[in-house]
């Protein structure tokens, strides 16, 4: 009798093994379509086999966490937004969970971006949570972490096109951002020495050129332009260091504004404001750390995306008349 029970509890046990292979291998159903799946960062195993569950692409979430516990990949799931159906195999889904053959979207960031605007951007795109992502950029640990000497991550997310999945935390976007741009500078490094000027130094004053003019030609030698004023200890004077402080910007910079107090003031204060205004690309910081050769100290808008240049102030205020007609002395590009 004892024989026969451990007979049947053999023959049980073998049946569960076959059904759990058989299960492993074999689509839930053949003829089943693709879904969309998002793995949220952070989601157990439990959670993603519920899901998948609850769609019908497999047929037993307690087999498929069986087989994930097994295979030792429990804790190898990637976060992302997965294309995948009952017409796969158990062994198929996994495969792609493990390996992350996520679907990516492309995301250009332009040069001259702001980390608002890069929020909006990111989160337009159904990729992120902006509140998250900016109470990150924001975040004392996290600056430290990077390595970075800064009130925040302004000016440290690199201007680039990225292939961002859904699902991934706001921080994997940072830190991918974050990562071009120390591949993008770290070249530089032995440059940024020989200027005398601090890593924080050359990305705030390339923020500014970045947003002063769109011409890529203009560039060194609109940080001529700054430096030339720097060493002088002449104020800065650029409209898009007083944009940039004044919260919720309407689009028209009055008078009223450029006499407004603020960090980032460069018609009140001297030398450069406590931090980035944009995250500039890599063009604008080489303008900074090789800045043409002038003695340049004035430039005013033609109007039509270019500069004039002056060496003095009498010859700036006349250019001042010449392209903007008795108005202000309007620099650099729109912000």
């Amino acid at each position: 009798m004892a024989l026969i029970s451990l007979g049947l509890l053999f023959l049980a046990a073998l049946f569960l093994c076959a059904a759990s292979g058989l299960f492993f291998i074999t689509p839930a159903d053949k003829g089943g379509k693709n879904q969309l799946v998002i793995v949220k960062e952070g989601l157990s195993l439990k959670e993603v086999a519920g899901e998948l569950d609850r769609k019908k692409i497999i047929t037993s979430k307690a087999l498929f966490e069986f087989w994930a516990e097994l295979l030792g990949y429990s804790r190898k799931i990637k976060a992302g937004e997965y294309e995948m159906g009952s017409h796969m195999a158990p062994k198929r889904i996994l495969e792609k969970l493990i390996k992350g053959e996520v679907i990516t979207y492309p995301v250009t960031v332009p040069e001259g971006f702001t980390v608002t605007q890069i929020s909006q951007l990111l989160h337009e795109g159904g990729l992120i949570d902006k509140e998250k992502f900016l109470s990150l950029i924001n975040d004392p640990a996290l600056l430290e972490h990077y390595g970075i000497s800064a009130p925040s991550l302004e000016g440290y997310l690199y201007p680039e096109t990225y292939h961002f999945a859904r699902g991934i935390s706001a921080r994997s976007t940072i830190d991918a951002m974050v990562d071009r741009f120390w591949q993008a500078v770290r070249p530089l490094k032995e440059r940024t020495d020989e200027v005398g000027m601090n890593l924080p130094e050359v990305i705030t004053l390339a923020s500014i050129v970045e947003k002063e003019t769109g011409l890529a030609e203009e560039r060194p030698t609109i940080a001529s332009v700054f430096l030339n004023r720097l060493k002088r200890g002449m104020r800065l004077e650029s409209d898009p260091t007083v944009i940039y402080g004044i919260k919720d910007f309407d689009g028209n910079l009055t008078r009223k504004d450029l006499n407004r107090a603020t960090p980032y003031n460069t018609y009140i204060i001297r030398g450069l404001p406590p931090g980035p205004i944009a995250n500039p690309g890599l063009e604008a910081i080489r303008a900074v750390l090789y800045p043409a050769k002038t003695d340049y100290l004035y430039f005013v808008s033609r109007n039509d995306g270019s500069h004039h240049f002056s060496k003095t102030l009498s010859e700036h205020n006349k250019a001042v008349q010449i392209y903007q007609k008795g108005g202000r002395k309007r620099r650099g590009k729109t912000p």
